[in-house]
């Protein structure tokens, strides 16, 4: 994914704001071999999920053109080629991807900074950006600066789709703490506050529901005794939230 650099060691000024310096050490030159990359598969079952998870709360169409920054190993990729979507692009940091993104839209695929890709004109405009498991690699201001520069690259209805861990959730915590480069733990609050500070209008923030139907069941009874039980209970239980972010409306 298209990230800051680790801690301890400076951004490459010279190259734009936001650059990866690929030469320095770590927790990102051991990310490769920390995540297990494999190619996915994306069947039936992976489809069914991106589109309650994306496709319908976003309000996805086939003839839309999509950009994925931080696409990793190509999943979404993957489920945009099998939903008839022709105009989509793939980048993030690590070229070790290039061989493990699944072979359909490998030519999607490219290994650059977010920040070169959207101040150059001739990329876009776009009409949904995606980031999935992103933002919490990025201070708040830098998470800001980013959210604004893709405004600036929308098509007219645009709209912004993020994945993050649910900080408000103690069921989040593993995901936001598993990993040493995470810098910004995100609540449903500081979504919206984020979406109001970068330009956007009031976001639509909803849990990503994961299992089976018999576990989402279940999920569900415990959270709502959980609910009733704790005087300050959280507004999603999930682990994980999604959030879009439209346009403001010009006033």
């Amino acid at each position: 994914m298209t990230r800051p650099p680790p801690l301890g060691y400076t951004k490459l000024e010279q190259r734009g704001r936001g650059q990866l310096n690929e030469r320095a050490p770590g927790f990102y030159g051991t990310y490769a071999s920390h995540k297990g990359y494999t190619t996915p598969e994306v069947g039936p079952k992976q489809i069914r999920r991106f589109d309650a998870e994306i496709w319908r709360p976003a309000a996805c169409g086939s003839a839309m053109s999509f950009l994925e920054i931080g696409c990793g190993t190509g999943a979404f990729l993957a489920y945009l080629r099998a939903k008839g979507v022709q105009r989509q692009w793939g980048i993030d940091h690590d070229p070790a991807l290039a061989t493990v993104i699944p072979e359909a839209v490998r030519d999607r695929f490219s290994c650059r900074d977010a920040h070169e890709l959207l101040a150059d004109a001739a990329q876009g405009p776009f009409d949904r950006v995606v980031l999935l498991d992103v933002l919490e690699h990025f201070s708040p201001e830098d998470a800001c600066h980013l959210l604004q520069s893709i405004r600036g690259r929308l098509a007219p209805g645009g709209k912004v789709v993020v994945k993050v861990p649910n900080a408000g959730s103690p069921w989040g915590l593993p995901y936001q703490y598993g990993d040493l480069t995470h810098r910004t733990a995100f609540s449903p609050i500081s979504l919206r506050q984020l979406a109001d500070a970068a330009g956007y209008g009031a976001p639509l923030v909803y849990a990503q529901r994961q299992g089976s139907r018999r576990r989402m069941v279940t999920d569900a009874l415990v959270h709502r005794f959980l609910s009733w039980a704790l005087l300050t209970p959280p507004e999603f239980w999930s682990a994980n939230l999604y959030a879009v972010f439209p346009m403001r409306a010009e006033p």
